[in-house]
């Protein structure tokens, strides 16, 4: 394959391209993937239809800064992210001990970067070019523009904007705020004066402007620093001004100076996402690389149809990044991307996913828009769906059967996520899912049988779950196949104690699952979950005080929040994820110990009603 089909890596692929200088650098955590599925060649491809001279330098050695200079010197800015992980998600378990693999580095290999990894980029760019405007992005970004609890320091850290010495920080997926910034850097703008962009952060020396204008003064760094509750609040407003139709901007003060996050940018037209998704992705790995990329391998045959997630899993990242407002791309546009999957080489007219976030969302928003405009509910569809979502199927179905109709396309499987209480309100959409788009197995996720924890997760009740489950049988065996759902549980979530876990257990092996996988908590920056694993208060529920100051954060914080329980010694940690897994041997004794702990003796025998027999086999 011609490497002057990617954008350039090095400085010979620029030459090529008959360019004596790029107008942007783009620096990526992850490996060069040139597929939309991957943060920075998106971004890197919509500024190159723009007219924009873009270039790559994917993972870099940190360790010096030549890696960092490889390309010269941008005319306009460098941008930085991490990859599409947070950096120390990707490098550490729940219990916090290194992965010994990375999906996105040639081979698999871990350690190709390093922990806090916009951090360190920025730090080295510094190094090389001192005074280049300096932009991050990204999920890490995203997830720690304000000061938040590290699960992995297991302490509060300052907002990334301040530790990377960043101009100006991207959140969001970042295309429109991206092409603003270049714009205004190709006038001559300087970038200290860029503080207005929707979906940017920015430092600043005061409160500078923002007399007559509606903002929201945040409880400070060394607030939240000293006082969990702060802490609470904070992230209670965060996710409360969350709606960019009225959403006001925030600051958080640092010593003598503020971060300013400005409204999350407006979600984006079909028309804005059809134009993204036709760009020349190549969808495939650069020639560079000897190896394979796993996470090539994962989505390379797969199409997002539309962004955002309305859910409002309060363990979830995706939403503080994507949003909750759905952005779908058109069914033209669509069946163009998945006739453009037969050019591809090694495809055999399977298209591993047509999904997003949440695969049964296309299409579907507030059906009115002066009501999405005032809305801030966190969730669209908890503790019930709103009345004012549209829960209409049809697109989605209509374009399910037009794809697996085209020519040359053998299946069409759904492996995005299922929100099952969704569904629920089309069973026609469950039956065209069932018969035509499931591989043997579909995941799932209820997460929890305990209705506290469930609440606290903005999740449906188990029985939403199970009667899913009975369409789902139903209709296997109506077509003729023998489908299995697979469900995916979370141990040690807030709220979650030993005595839960073992009613989840209980459930389980009543309903015959057996899962060979368990997900235990990790606190993600920034997540309502997170808040509240490191507050041990649910910053919702919350009753403010009588008198309530105009400004939240400009006076002690009052109010009452409910407190939560949370498991954070890793001992209870190991405990809840063993018992759902009770019949795996290796898990005996800790299952037996949480069993003993819990005073649930009686489900130690043998027996339907027990969990594990009296000794080890």
């Amino acid at each position: 394959m011609n490497n002057s089909n990617f954008l350039p890596i090095n400085i010979e692929e620029v030459k090529k391209r008959g360019w004596d200088e790029l107008d942007i650098i783009l620096i990526s955590g992850d490996a060069y993937i040139d597929h939309p599925s991957f943060g920075v060649p998106l971004i890197g491809r919509y500024l190159e239809s723009l007219g924009y001279r873009v270039g790559i330098i994917a993972q870099p050695d940190w360790r010096g800064i030549n890696d960092f200079k490889k390309l010269g010197r941008p005319r306009l800015f460098f941008g930085i992210s991490a990859g599409a992980m947070d950096s120390m998600l990707n490098h550490y378990t729940a219990h916090k001990k290194p992965r010994s693999d990375d999906s996105y580095s040639p081979g698999g290999k871990a350690g190709l970067r390093p922990d806090r990894t916009t951090i360190v980029y920025a730090n080295r760019v510094r190094e090389a070019y001192p005074g280049i405007p300096l932009i991050i992005g990204g999920i890490e970004a995203s997830l720690r523009r304000f000061a938040h609890y590290d699960y992995w320091e297991n302490r509060v850290r300052r907002s990334i904007l301040i530790d990377s010495r960043a101009d100006l920080l991207v959140f969001g997926m970042g295309e429109k705020q991206a092409e603003t910034i270049a714009k205004r850097l190709s006038k001559g703008e300087d970038i200290s004066k860029i503080k207005d962009i929707r979906g940017t952060a920015v430092v600043t020396s005061s409160i500078e402007g923002t007399e007559g204008k509606d903002y929201i003064l945040l409880p400070s760094y060394e607030d939240v620093l000293k006082d969990k509750k702060a802490y609470a609040l904070a992230s209670r407003i965060f996710h409360i001004e969350s709606n960019p139709f009225n959403a006001r901007a925030l600051y958080q003060k640092y010593g003598d100076r503020y971060i300013k996050v400005n409204p999350p940018s407006l979600p984006l037209s079909t028309k804005d996402m059809d134009r993204i998704y036709a760009l020349p992705f190549l969808k495939e790995q650069h020639p560079s690389y000897k190896v394979k990329i796993p996470a090539l391998e994962m989505v390379k045959f797969s199409i997002t149809i539309q962004r955002g997630c309305f859910g409002g899993c309060t363990f979830c990242s995706l939403t503080e990044h994507q949003g909750r407002i759905i952005q779908s791309r058109s069914e033209e546009s669509i069946l163009r991307e998945v006739e453009g999957l037969k050019k591809l080489k090694g495809f055999t007219g399977i298209v591993s996913d047509l999904g997003g976030p949440t695969a049964n969302m296309y299409r579907l928003r507030c059906k009115d828009r002066n009501v999405e405009s005032k809305c801030r509910r966190l969730s669209c569809i908890y503790p019930q769906i709103c009345k004012f979502m549209d829960t209409d199927h049809t697109p989605q179905i209509n374009l399910l059967r037009k794809s697996r109709g085209m020519k040359d396309i053998k299946k069409v499987f759904i492996a995005s996520g299922v929100r099952y209480d969704l569904a629920l309100k089309s069973p026609e959409y469950i039956k065209e899912l069932v018969s035509h788009h499931v591989g043997g197995h579909l995941k799932v996720a209820p997460e929890h049988t305990s209705i506290k924890v469930l609440n606290l997760m903005k999740k449906p009740d188990i029985n939403t779950f199970l009667q899913f489950k009975r369409y789902f049988d139903d209709f296997s065996k109506k077509c003729g196949k023998e489908q299995y759902i697979v469900p995916y549980f979370i141990s040690s979530h807030p709220g979650s104690n030993l005595t839960d876990m073992i009613d989840l257990a209980l459930f389980l092996k009543k309903e015959g699952f057996k899962p060979q996988q368990v997900q235990d908590f990790i606190p993600t920056p920034m997540t309502l979950s997170a808040a509240m694993y490191y507050t041990g208060y649910d910053p919702i529920d919350f009753t403010p005080p009588p008198a309530s100051p105009h400004r939240w954060g400009r006076n002690k914080v009052g109010g009452v929040f409910r407190e939560v329980y949370c498991a954070k010694i890793i001992k209870e940690k190991r405990q809840q994820k063993a018992i759902m897994r009770f019949s795996a041997p290796d898990n005996y004794y800790l299952v037996k110990e949480a069993l003993t702990k819990a005073g649930r003796k009686d489900l130690i025998g043998y027996g339907k009603d027990k969990l594990i027999p009296p000794y080890k086999k």
